[in-house]
């Protein structure tokens, strides 16, 4: 049986605090002092976002509620941008937190992916999108913040 108590410790290497410190390049949508929102580059759907907090922790076990309170604010805003801008039917936000609920970046992150009634997700290892469209994306969410 899994410790119930343990976290594992938050590790600097992981892709978004890379992208955090300037070393990977992102297609940013938002940035503030607390938290940047990018375009997701395996995405599930047309216009799937992230929203990372800046703050460094694991996940949402770990994380300072102040941190994911600023976090939540942008994952609102970009919720209804991202509606606004596909014309979606709906929105799904996704956070996960360990390895057995689907974490595979240990660093607190939210996705935001417009869903279409009818239309299934893509599975987020499908591969990477092409630059240009998901520069396209981020113009048509730009246009809606």
């Amino acid at each position: 049986m899994a410790d119930e108590t343990h976290i594992a410790e938050y590790e600097d290497d992981n892709i978004f605090a890379k992208i955090l410190r300037g070393e990977i390049p992102a297609t940013k949508l938002h940035e503030d002092d607390d938290v940047i929102a990018i375009m997701d580059v395996m995405p599930q759907a047309p216009g799937h976002v992230l929203v990372i907090p800046r703050k460094p922790s694991r996940n949402l076990l770990d994380a300072d509620p102040v941190v994911v309170g600023k976090a939540m604010a942008v994952v609102q805003k970009m919720a209804q941008a991202v509606r606004a801008a596909f014309k979606a039917d709906g929105v799904f936000i996704a956070q996960f937190n360990e390895p057995a609920a689907g974490q595979t970046v240990f660093h607190l992150h939210f996705h935001v992916i417009p869903r279409h009634e009818g239309v299934d997700l893509k599975r987020h290892s499908d591969g990477m999108e092409d630059p240009a469209v998901l520069q396209e994306n981020a113009d048509k969410i730009r246009n809606h913040l």
